[in-house]
């Protein structure tokens, strides 16, 4: 077994669990049967009312699940030292790195005081000035986030979205930087992003979806366009120039080269896309990658062309060509594809750094732009590392983390090979006590599988060690290693983590991902289930001590392995997850994701996804584990009802076992509450519940 050894501590602490799960009396649900015939079977939903969020029955029946919720939620004895240790952890000063604009000495920096419950913008002229306070949206009301920001290239103009409740629909306003004076500018359409500026600051590009009247009903998440903006004009007189007129999930992006010499043309379609450029001032696109035959990423630097694709390369590879000759034709090999998996590249000062994943964490090689291999950059320990910059400024800026390795901002000095510390994470916590290891296990069908192992050093393979594991397993997002204060929290109270790198992920290159996509989505449930009987079989964990923990795509697949395994786990924490997999894709902007799921309309696709969505594969009389399914308010994502269903629905088959919790987050999106605090208080609700069920205690002062 492979063995890799990082760094972080626990106190080993139990007591008598509170009891929560006898005589459960779960509010009301009437069933109201509908019945559809798909594809020559017949399916039942008795909850299909609880899909229409807005109908004042259900709103009467979440604010009793509610009430029930909190009955349980707020009497359990960690909950309050849980608020009071993540306030400890997570309320501090802290900056980012400053950002210098292209043309000119202006810095922005973001910021967020000890008591702030958002982050705000500060500005200064130069170097030698002091900064100041462009944008404070603590002084909003705190359902508004700032979401989406764009500096004009001198920073003489600042462009910058509010949403509301976490909706993800930000309305952008632009504020003259040096006057802190709002423009009266508009812009058009749902879903603002400002993308690029001109360099001259007389209009920029930006995106936008369009309003409810423009298209069919029920299509305003999607038919999204690229709009430009003159400066000084109005909305009205904003022009469409990059858009799709028949395929509704077509996705398009534009940006202007770092130089101000080419714009850049993206227009996607699922996981494949075409890019096209054109020399600034002029009208002729010219075509690089075309066709949609694969995923393609440009940069351009000093007239040439960086190319990124995993065209006949599942782990990426990177070409080269110049401005005048972009045909494919012409391409030269930087960058051939290699064991490991390109994960980005960036020029930088100079130089191109290429950013791998090796067995799940980060490698960054430096090239010349001729394509000789200079050197590594070297990390501290094994962890996951950005870098970031622009190639016509000579700061490098690379972050780094690791999960027994707080985060640390660094300037990279090239000429010397070294890292020099900006920042270091502003908290002094322990981790000497903890170890991070990652092991290898084999799935149901014999794939080799890595997990990472999060524990103390002391930690005894007992049994009965309480562990939380969690994954993704999907849309090649790549579980790495990280700093968590929110971990720390679950490692002082005695706890455990295990992370797989399942298959659907991105750890191991596009083969990887579509191993555990479609009709292979099964695999990543498999994969799920043998790290679960990994761990218990290695005697780190039990049945009674395993929570398991995922959101979104995570939560689709703890929703999926609670019904499919209930006997292997005590307690689960679902997350804006998806469940009910016949339905899903006619629900906001999910149709997005029918690449990676498959719809319910195709008959072969149908076939696997009834087999494994969670809400259908529920059945009655089954111990189920402990569940808290959560969902915000205002998902711009996974639509609510997918939570109201399945809570619906298992409260119904197991009424006297396990409790099986609604969350509902008011003014709460896909990634949570607005304000630190919200954040804070739901964070532990949902882990005093895990806690609670597993026998865990929170470490006194």
């Amino acid at each position: 077994m492979k063995k890799i050894h990082l760094l972080i501590v626990v106190l080993s602490l139990t007591f008598p669990i509170q009891e929560v799960s006898a005589q459960m009396q779960y509010p009301e649900t009437p069933k109201i049967a509908v019945k559809d015939t798909l594809h020559g079977t017949v399916i039942t939903d008795n909850y299909r009312w609880l899909e229409h969020g807005k109908n004042p029955e259900v709103i009467k029946w979440e604010e009793e699940q509610e009430k029930y919720t909190r009955s349980i939620l707020d009497s359990l004895p960690q909950r309050k030292k849980l608020v009071k240790r993540f306030n400890e952890l997570w309320r501090y000063d802290d900056i980012g790195k400053p950002s210098k604009v292209l043309n000119g000495e202006r810095i922005f920096l973001w910021e967020k005081r000890k008591d702030d419950e958002k982050w705000r913008i500060l500005t200064k002229e130069n170097e030698d000035a002091e900064f100041e306070v462009l944008i404070d949206p603590n002084l909003w009301d705190p359902k508004e986030s700032l979401h989406g920001t764009s500096s004009s290239r001198d920073g003489r103009y600042y462009a910058f979205g509010k949403s509301v409740g976490g909706d993800e629909n930000p309305v952008v306003r632009i504020i003259e930087v040096e006057t802190k004076r709002i423009l009266p500018d508009t812009l058009r359409g749902r879903k603002q992003y400002v993308s690029s500026w001109l360099p001259d600051n007389s209009g920029f590009y930006y995106s936008a979806g369009p309003l409810k009247g423009e298209v069919p009903p029920g299509e305003e998440n999607y038919w999204g366009s690229i709009y430009f903006h003159k400066l000084g004009t109005s909305a009205d007189e904003d022009e469409k120039i990059y858009y799709s007129k028949d395929k509704k999930e077509m996705h398009h992006g534009v940006w202007i080269s770092e130089c101000g010499k080419y714009t850049v043309f993206y227009r996607g379609f699922f996981r494949k896309n075409e890019i096209y450029f054109k020399h600034f001032g002029e009208e002729e696109l010219i075509p690089i990658a075309t066709g949609f035959d694969a995923s393609y990423f440009v940069d351009i630097v000093d007239d040439k062309i960086l190319i990124k694709t995993d065209k006949d390369a599942p782990n990426g590879k990177v070409y080269i060509t110049d401005v005048d000759h972009p045909q494919r034709e012409f391409w030269q090999e930087f960058l051939l594809g290699q064991k490991d998996k390109l994960h980005y590249v960036n020029a930088i000062a100079g130089h191109v750094y290429a950013v791998y994943q090796h067995n799940a964490y980060t490698v960054i090689k430096i090239y010349s732009l001729e394509g000789d291999y200079i050197r590594d950059l070297s990390f501290p320990t094994l962890g996951t590392g950005y870098v970031s910059g622009y190639w016509s400024q000579d700061d490098i800026w690379v972050n780094f983390s690791s999960f027994t390795y707080p985060s640390v901002t660094y300037k990279y000095d090239f000429q010397n090979d070294n890292l020099d510390i900006y920042k270091e994470f502003p908290l002094e916590i322990d981790v000497e006590d903890f170890t991070a290891e990652q092991v290898w296990y084999h799935s149901k069908d014999g794939t080799p599988v890595s997990m990472f192992l999060v524990h103390r050093k002391d930690l005894e393979k007992n049994g009965n060690n309480p562990v939380k594991l969690s994954g993704y397993g999907g849309f090649n997002y790549s579980q790495t290693p990280f700093f968590s204060t929110t971990s720390i929290v679950w490692l002082e109270a005695g706890g455990m983590l295990a992370i797989p790198n399942l298959r659907g992920g991105g750890e191991y290159g596009e083969k990887w991902h579509e191993a555990g996509m479609k009709e292979n989505k099964q695999n990543v449930f498999d994969d799920f289930i043998a790290a679960a009987k990994w761990l218990i079989e290695n005697e780190y964990t039990n049945p009674e001590k395993l929570a398991i923990s995922g959101g979104s795509n995570g939560g689709l697949l703890v929703g999926a392995v609670t019904v499919q395994r209930p006997e292997l786990f005590k307690v689960v924490n679902c997350a804006v997850p998806l469940l009910d997999m016949i339905r899903y894709h006619k629900f906001g902007p999910a149709r997005y994701w029918i690449d990676e799921y498959g719809s319910a309309d195709n008959p072969e696709q149908f076939k696997y996804l009834y087999k494994y969505s969670p809400y259908h594969n529920i059945v009655d009389d089954t111990n189920y584990p402990a569940i808290i399914i959560s969902a915000g308010e205002n998902d711009a994502r996974v639509d609510p009802f997918h939570s109201r269903k399945m809570v619906a629905r298992m409260q119904n088959a197991n009424p006297n076992v396990e409790p099986i919790l609604l969350l509902l987050e008011k003014d709460s999106g896909h990634g949570g509450g607005t304000t630190l605090s919200m954040q804070i208080e739901r964070t532990a609700d949902t882990w005093a519940f895990l806690m609670n069920m597993l026998g865990m205690k929170i470490p006194e002062e």
